[in-house]
């Protein structure tokens, strides 16, 4: 997971502007550990709670043409300088499914994590390939 805390807002506003940096790490930690508090509170694990809501969000997106941004696994033919392989990246879903993706430039910090990322990626497709 990749935080762009520089572009957050809330209802137009940066959070920079509302919250402390304290409150955005505590933010931002609670958000990358979220799947791990969700196991424990099932205690049966919880692998399909997160792609259940991802698609629901998904579907109704789709199904309502909300042309809505959702982080989405997409095929990226270079956006992020990225090629042939499906990466989590924002994405308008409407009714025509993933409409466009949404590419903006990243400062280095950012890059430097979509490159881990990437690479993560790549690994596994090689593995599956093997």
């Amino acid at each position: 997971m990749i935080p762009l805390v520089r572009t957050a807002t809330i209802s137009g506003v940066p959070i920079t502007d509302i919250l402390t940096t304290t409150q955005i790490n505590e933010i931002v930690e609670h958000t990358r550990n979220a799947g791990t508090e969700i196991v424990k509170l099932m205690e049966h694990g919880s692998a399909f709670y997160s792609a259940a809501a991802a698609v629901a969000q998904m579907v109704e997106a789709s199904i309502l043409d909300k042309k809505r941004v959702i982080p989405s696994a997409v095929l990226c033919q270079g956006e992020f300088g990225i090629n042939d392989y499906f990466v989590g990246v924002p994405a308008v879903i409407g009714a025509k499914g993933i409409e466009r993706i949404i590419e903006f430039k990243l400062n280095k910090e950012e890059q430097d994590m979509l490159d881990i990322t990437v690479q993560a990626v790549q690994k596994s497709v090689q593995k599956a390939n093997i």
